[in-house]
């Protein structure tokens, strides 16, 4: 029996068909080539199709839709909108625990010995929350969406540059109702997203920088990971009230709805656009 050659199979995978038509056998070699013909004639039609909805019709890539949505909810639940520097400093790294002893720390890029290009969005959501709180004395409410770098291994599931968006809620519950308040976002979340409660879950896991954490996971991939405190770290911020928090990975979370088989389709790239090659 035959099988489509490493190069088909590329081929294919680059044109987004399903791992099952990539293991398609033939009686001959003859037999596996014209299929193979037949099946990416098939596939780049298809997207061309889909990129001719994009520009003319949808105009906005799913990721980025997604993100919208997010961020259409958000406000609408009395979130504020920041937008923080992209280069933090080392120190801040370390006030999150992120030191020469943490695994992550080998995967910040640094642009010098004191500066590097954010891995999380966490340190100056951290900063913006306490200064507001602290101006206003009433709970803040605030969220920000924008890219994140690390040197992630070029798996199907991760990029050196991806989309996050974090929100966080500040002196906002009384203690011993984070963690509701925690699921109740979570939920919310996946239902502006039209994501029934069969496709997720909640997912209590480990974390390296928070200890633990509630995940949700869509399809079994983990889209966003919430977490709260008060907490260990926040004595080094100068934060001493209850928060909530959640993130999610914009990308992951396309991936994940799209089924697609790589993430890369949906991040910031000359190689793909809305899921779709530019290689047909």
């Amino acid at each position: 029996m035959e099988k489509y050659t490493i190069t088909q199979q590329n081929r294919l995978t680059e044109l987004n068909a399903d791992a099952a038509a990539c293991e398609e056998e033939f009686e001959t070699k003859q037999e596996r080539d014209q299929a193979f013909r037949q099946l990416e004639k098939k596939l780049v039609t298809e997207s061309r199709l889909d990129i001719d909805d994009l520009l003319n019709h949808r105009h906005v890539p799913r990721a980025v839709r997604n993100g919208q949505q997010l961020e259409g909810w958000l406000q609408s639940e009395g979130f504020t909108k920041v937008v923080t520097p992209t280069i933090i400093s080392r120190k801040m790294l370390a006030d999150m625990t992120i030191d020469e002893e943490h695994k992550l720390f080998e995967q910040v890029f640094w642009l010098d010995g004191k500066k590097c290009l954010r891995p999380m969005l966490a340190p100056n959501l951290y900063v913006v929350m306490r200064e507001l709180h602290r101006v206003t004395s009433e709970p803040v409410k605030i969220y920000e969406i924008g890219s994140c770098f690390r040197k992630e291994s070029q798996g199907a599931q991760h990029m050196s540059e991806f989309t996050m968006l974090n929100c966080v809620e500040l002196a906002y519950v009384e203690e011993g109702g984070q963690l509701e308040e925690l699921k109740r976002l979570a939920h919310r979340s996946m239902e502006v997203l039209g994501i029934p409660e069969s496709e997720y879950e909640l997912v209590v896991e480990e974390s390296t920088v928070y200890g633990h954490t509630v995940d949700i996971e869509v399809n079994g991939m983990e889209v966003a990971s919430g977490s709260y405190g008060p907490h260990f770290l926040d004595a080094k911020w100068g934060v001493f009230d209850t928060w909530v928090g959640i993130g999610f990975g914009i990308e992951r979370l396309t991936m994940a709805l799209e089924k697609s088989r790589t993430i890369k389709r949906y991040g910031k790239s000359i190689t793909f656009i809305d899921g779709q090659p530019l290689n047909i």
